[in-house]
């Protein structure tokens, strides 16, 4: 089964939340498993999107508390890591999406490429993901979530 972490942080724009819901219903349709943070913002709009398309969500979690994660969780994994818990996310998928977020997502981001995860960035959704459509590291572009997730799908093979 393949897993798609999402990328993003809590406090963004009403837009990136629409792209990262409507992710989060295209990595469902896909029978994959979305992998995030499992907080709120951008973790919860792709976990919310996910589970009302039928799909599966894990979050790896920076503290013991699971009652940190949001409503749209399936699978919780505690770590106690704070964000040493970046590493995770970004090892346990075959595939990452960033969408908007800030200096976590940018770590994730680069744990992903240290470990040759394939990164897509969602352009328009600001922060992080933005930033990473014209930096020198390798990562693949997408204008719209479906384009994203299929293109995960691609990569993840």
């Amino acid at each position: 089964m393949i897993q798609i972490s999402v990328l993003g942080s809590e406090n963004v724009s009403s837009k990136a939340l629409k792209l990262a819901e409507d992710v989060g219903k295209e990595i469902a349709k896909h029978n994959a498993v979305l992998i995030c943070g499992g907080r709120g913002g951008v973790m919860e709009a792709a976990a919310r999107g996910s589970k009302e398309a039928g799909g599966t969500t894990v979050a790896i979690l920076p503290s013991l508390d699971k009652e940190e994660a949001n409503d749209y969780i399936d699978i919780c994994i505690p770590t106690s890591f704070g964000y040493g818990r970046n590493i995770l996310v970004a090892s346990a998928a075959d595939v990452v999406i960033a969408i908007d977020g800030n200096y976590g997502t940018l770590s994730e981001v680069a744990f992903a490429l240290n470990y040759e995860r394939p990164v897509i960035v969602l352009e328009g959704s600001g922060g992080t993901a933005d930033f990473m459509k014209d930096c020198m590291f390798e990562t693949h572009k997408a204008k719209t979530p479906k384009q994203a997730v299929e293109m995960a799908i691609k990569l993840s093979k």
